[in-house]
């Protein structure tokens, strides 16, 4: 933000907390921008005559004389095909060295898209995993969080995703991210010759903690760019959602507003749906899409953060580390792509629906052969051969590190099922069965 020419200068501060300050000021609007003590801060409550703010900062060494200014403006962006290949802060300012781009300026909290200028979701969007493209297919315009523990790939997943994913543009938005997974988005995008269709926000754990509440809107609000003026199919990563909330509470229990469970705040929800929401297919052309990484508290699905989102989202993808071979894979049992009926069999192959079945099915039969092993059971001829299968089910296709497209997943399928199984084993139809079958018909 820059100062300018005439701007009213304010120096009583009547009320000081650890993240904000209050005072008297008048033609003040709800989050607009402003400097206390040449810090960045941002309009949260206003009363009357009476404006809090949140220093992002912190209120530190802040003394009730401190300069306040305000910006006459909330946070905005300019938008423009210059945003290609470059990475920025919390307030939309360049952090790659070079200059700052040029463009349409646009108050980055818009709303959202009006229902009746969406269009049912019905093109998938491929990333070359298949824990996502086999058995949780997702559609473009769709709204999907990774669940993860906090020791988990996933930045490095999500880059993986960011590379892979078959989109026009991607908006990375990442929040309270070490230095290291910094490097790694930008080093992963550079060496990969895809830094051109990708624009990034970043907030280290470096930078203050609550400027990770602005990175959201600008992300969405660059992708909306993109997929309404361009016509684009935007796929939008935002990492963590977990942060993210944990600022929102900060700022909440300054303002000594009762908590709601966990500690979060009441408006945790709306504040959680206002993001998602954001995810949209167009009737005349371009999509966002939105995977967001939510972190679990030791694997708790029932906390206030993935309890919310899950009511929000279109289902869910879990990272889970492979016991039998320590991989990570997106887990078949606990995934769930809601939106994938409208795509598989219609978009994908005909046989996609009954093998993706056929697939999980037998890994949960391998699942009770082996708690059958670990309690002392004897194990049948079926119980070894599927044991056997689920070995091979995550190291040729369910290993995230994989990329294949679609058909080869297919393919490979079948020929998993063909080494480990009868054909009377499966369930699937006849017609799949003579068509794609590779081995013996018995």
């Amino acid at each position: 933000m820059e100062i300018q020419a005439f701007q009213a200068i304010y120096t009583e501060i009547t009320a000081l907390t650890k993240a904000t300050c209050t005072l008297k000021a008048k033609g003040i609007t709800y989050d607009e921008l402003a400097w206390v003590d040449g810090r960045n801060a941002q309009v949260i409550k206003i009363e009357g005559e009476m404006v809090t703010l949140q220093v992002f900062s912190g209120t530190e060494g802040i003394g009730t004389a401190a300069k306040v200014i305000f910006a006459g403006k909330p946070p905005s962006l300019a938008l423009s095909p210059a945003l290609g290949g470059r990475y920025f802060n919390a307030f939309g300012q360049a952090i790659d060295g070079l200059s700052q781009p040029q463009g349409e300026e646009v108050n980055i909290k818009g709303l959202t898209v009006n229902p009746v200028r969406r269009q049912l979701p019905s093109e998938m969007l491929s990333t070359g995993i298949a824990g996502i493209d086999l058995n949780n297919t997702l559609v473009t315009g769709q709204k999907i969080p990774f669940f993860a523990d906090p020791d988990q790939p996933f930045n490095r997943i999500l880059a993986e995703v960011a590379l892979r994913a078959d989109s026009d543009r991607i908006v990375l938005g990442a929040m309270g991210i070490s230095h290291d997974d910094y490097i790694m988005f930008r080093n992963s995008f550079k060496e990969r010759g895809a830094s051109d269709k990708i624009v990034s926000f970043i907030n280290t754990s470096e930078d203050p903690p609550l400027e990770r509440l602005l990175i959201p809107d600008q992300a969405t609000a660059t992708a909306e760019y993109f997929a309404y003026e361009k016509k684009e199919k935007v796929l939008v990563l935002l990492s963590d959602m977990t942060l993210y909330a944990d600022a929102l509470a900060i700022v909440s229990n300054k303002m000594d507003q009762i908590p709601s469970k966990d500690a979060m705040p009441g408006s945790l929800y709306s504040d959680l749906a206002r993001i998602y929401e954001k995810a949209v297919q167009f009737p005349e052309g371009g999509s966002i899409t939105i995977i967001a990484v939510t972190t679990l508290n030791d694997g708790d699905i029932t906390h206030a953060i993935p309890d919310n989102t899950g009511y929000i989202t279109e289902g869910q993808l879990y990272l889970k580390r492979d016991t039998d071979t320590g991989l990570t894979i997106i887990d078949p049992f606990r995934s769930l792509s809601r939106l994938k009926q409208n795509v598989i069999g219609k978009k994908t192959r005909a046989d996609h629906p009954q093998l993706m079945n056929a697939l999980v099915r037998l890994y949960a039969d391998a699942s009770e052969a082996r708690s059958k092993q670990e309690n002392g059971f004897d194990l049948n001829d079926f119980d070894v051969r599927s044991l056997a299968f689920a070995k091979d089910y995550v190291r040729e296709l369910l290993d995230v590190r994989l990329n294949i497209d679609s058909e080869s997943m297919l393919n490979t399928g079948w020929k998993l099922l063909a080494k480990h199984f009868k054909v009377f084993e499966l369930g699937i139809k006849q017609e799949f069965i003579d068509k794609y079958w590779p081995g013996e018909k018995v």
